[in-house]
């Protein structure tokens, strides 16, 4: 049995590359290795390069975003031009609970979002590998994208996205799991 499992592991380990790779592709962006995160950081391994330092842009470069979160709250932020929508949750660190699971490698779908029908109109094309996990959305609607998946434009100032109701995520499946056996 764990022959088995161990065997799935280097086409599993190259196809989140892959996606990785196709995520910095779609947006444009370079990556730069980062120190493993500590305890107090977010454990998620992003495109850096993404969030500003002292003098590095001005208010012109940001698009400013609002989500609409599971509660109804609306989360206001900024972002810059080329980031994906989940860059954006992950370095403002918005209070969207289960986002991103998956770090942007087209695993999961815990970045869906849901687009009003003018925006949704003018996001670019969606992938095979995007229609695949939006499959596994919560709450699919025919507006639905992934977050990891939209790239910020210009164009997208003021845009506002809704979050799902609810989202199907393994890791509270596996809290829930490990409870119930205590």
């Amino acid at each position: 049995m764990a022959h088995g499992v161990l065997g799935l592991m280097p086409p599993l380990r190259s196809r989140l590359n892959a996606s990785k790779i196709r995520l910095l592709l779609l947006c444009g962006g370079t990556e730069q290795h980062r120190s493993p995160a500590t305890r107090s950081e977010r454990g998620f391994s992003s495109v850096q390069g993404s969030q500003d330092g002292p003098g590095e842009s001005s208010s012109e470069d940001h698009v400013t975003v609002h989500f609409i979160n599971r509660d109804g709250e609306r989360l206001t932020t900024t972002a810059k031009e080329g980031q994906s929508l989940l860059e954006v949750v992950v370095n403002h660190n918005l209070a969207i609970d289960g986002f991103g699971a998956c770090e942007g490698t087209l695993a999961c779908s815990t970045c869906h979002l849901i687009f009003d029908k003018d925006t949704f109109q003018k996001l670019g094309a969606i992938s095979d590998e995007e229609l695949d996990m939006l499959d596994l959305a919560y709450g699919l609607t025919d507006t639905s994208r992934l977050g990891c998946q939209v790239c910020v434009k210009k164009s997208m100032d003021g845009v506002t996205v809704r979050v799902p109701m609810d989202v199907s995520d393994m890791r509270k499946q596996l809290e829930v799991g490990k409870q119930s056996k205590q």
